[in-house]
């Protein structure tokens, strides 16, 4: 079996168990997050040059050059027939592991979110801002693209994200969606927006306000016409 094969072999048997997460450490068998808990594969300890080779075979050359100049590197990664994940590659003990986000393949309703019902009223407002906030890991991202998908199946406009990564593909539905990665199509969150803003959008998605050029930014955009939505990490 090929490198490229046996990673995506991991990934898929990931998926089969229902897991949010695979990490691949060196010299310990690959590892899975399911429903909050460590799971252990039923594989062999991970070589390390093996498992370079395996995460390598998901990163572009420019991803490998950044990986390799900075240390460490978050990237999507969508393989056809299998899924769409995150990678967040770095060192331990100057060796390359990886931790792998598998990718949402169905976003959860409003009901399923507990998502109240006042949220569809306030999501088809022309122009205003709503902040998705809370602690890592208790559910932004997923919340922020089911209300794009809600926004996306309920009316005709055009949805600009701005994402670190991209989590989530939209297919368009009655809206037309771009996507915008940073450090892939944008250089930051916040030169994404100033240009955003020249693109006729009607709906802006920012993954996530990290700063307050960003936070500002994205104000300006509420307040000339849009509807912005975004995630602010809170504890």
């Amino acid at each position: 079996m090929d490198v490229k094969s046996g990673i995506i072999r991991l990934l898929a048997k990931a998926m089969a168990n229902e897991a949010s997460d695979l990490h691949l450490i060196n010299k310990a068998p690959p590892f899975l997050r399911v429903h909050g808990e460590i799971i252990l594969m039923d594989e062999e300890p991970l070589n390390p040059e093996q498992n370079k080779k395996m995460i390598y075979s998901l990163l572009n050359e420019v991803q490998k050059k950044k990986f390799e100049d900075e240390w460490e590197l978050c990237v999507s990664c969508n393989i056809p027939d299998v899924g769409y994940f995150r990678i967040n590659v770095y060192l331990h003990k100057g060796m390359v592991e990886a931790s792998i986000r598998l990718g949402m393949t169905e976003l959860k309703t409003f009901e399923e979110l507990g998502i109240p019902e006042q949220m569809k009223e306030l999501i088809q407002k022309p122009i205003g801002l709503l902040l998705v906030t809370g602690p890592t890991g208790q559910g932004k991202t997923t919340t922020f693209n089911s209300l794009i998908n809600f926004i996306n199946r309920d009316r005709r406009c055009k949805i600009i994200t701005v994402e670190d990564p991209v989590e989530y593909l939209h297919k368009n539905v009655k809206s037309v969606i771009v996507q915008q990665q940073v450090h892939s199509d944008t250089k930051s969150f916040h030169q994404a927006i100033i240009h955003i803003l020249r693109q006729d959008p009607d709906i802006i998605g920012i993954g996530e306000m990290r700063d307050l050029e960003t936070i500002s930014t994205a104000i300006t955009a509420a307040e000339t016409g849009h509807l912005v939505l975004a995630t602010l990490h809170t504890n």
